[in-house]
């Protein structure tokens, strides 16, 4: 029962694709003409270029910081520094709060309106704005930091359950042998976390492929459609244009590409046992 409770949606979306269905109509037909009209549309290309752009350079931004993070805290509690439990509540804040909100907030930090308060430093200081956002060149890398922004927190917290499981006696045995601290963290941290990485990547590459709240707030998917990654089009074909079959091909094509990302975890997992 559980299966088919999973399932039943799975493949309603599937069967959806493969009609011209739309909200604003009963009769549909069966075919292969959504598939041939998304495919063969240049704007899915670049949309897809896009976020491949947001997703990968999110996964690799939240997983180098969150590492960081971690890994100072984890240190800190080693040495008994106060501070450190304040320092992960902070981090974890942004990782609560809602995409949408998140988006309005980074909306009024880089807004070049006079509400905007980096432009407003910006401009007391140099005389000029920065276009964060209305610039088709700055707006993706504006919705990466964001997006980076918020994700952290979730790497710092599964590279920081990593960290805590790395024996003591590994980095006591380096300390008798004269290792320095970059010498344990390449040679003992990043070794022992290779797994909890791998899974952290895994995570946050399927998560990132259905933001769409977020960059919703924030931009729009503008200017232009500069920031617009497959779930928000998805999002903008069922809702704004009422293109229920076109936006299940949408929905297909992100299914394989998050399942694809699944079973090559599943191969390294077993690979690696």
């Amino acid at each position: 029962m559980l299966i088919l409770f999973y399932l039943f949606p799975i493949v309603e979306v599937f069967r959806y694709s493969l009609t011209d269905i739309r909200l604003d109509k009963e009769i549909y037909s069966y075919g292969i003409s959504a598939y041939q009209y998304v495919l063969s549309n240049p704007n899915f290309w670049e949309m897809l270029k896009i976020t491949i752009i947001f997703v990968f350079a999110s996964m690799f931004l939240q997983l180098f910081f969150g590492l960081i993070i971690a890994t100072l805290i984890d240190e800190g509690e080693r040495r008994n520094l106060k501070g450190t439990l304040v320092v992960r509540l902070i981090v974890l804040m942004a990782w609560v709060i809602p995409g949408v909100i998140i988006g309005v907030i980074w909306n009024l930090f880089l807004s070049e309106a006079n509400y905007g308060i980096l432009n407003y430093f910006i401009q007391l200081l140099f005389n000029t704005k920065i276009s964060f956002l209305s610039s088709q060149d700055l707006a993706l890398y504006s919705v990466i930091i964001a997006n980076v922004w918020r994700g952290t927190a979730f790497s710092m917290i599964i590279l920081y359950g990593g960290l805590k499981q790395i024996s003591e006696e590994l980095y006591e045995a380096a300390s008798i042998d004269g290792a320095s601290t970059l010498d344990k963290f390449f040679k003992i941290t990043i070794p022992q976390l290779k797994p909890v990485i791998f899974i952290n990547m895994v995570l946050i590459t399927i998560y990132t492929f259905n933001t769409f709240d977020m960059i919703m707030a924030l931009t729009g998917g503008g200017p232009g459609r500069s920031t617009e990654v497959i779930s928000l089009n998805i999002y903008n074909t069922v809702f704004g244009h009422l293109e229920l079959g076109r936006g299940s091909v949408l929905a297909v094509i992100l299914f394989f590409i998050n399942l694809s990302i699944t079973l090559f975890y599943y191969n390294f997992v077993i690979s690696e046992e």
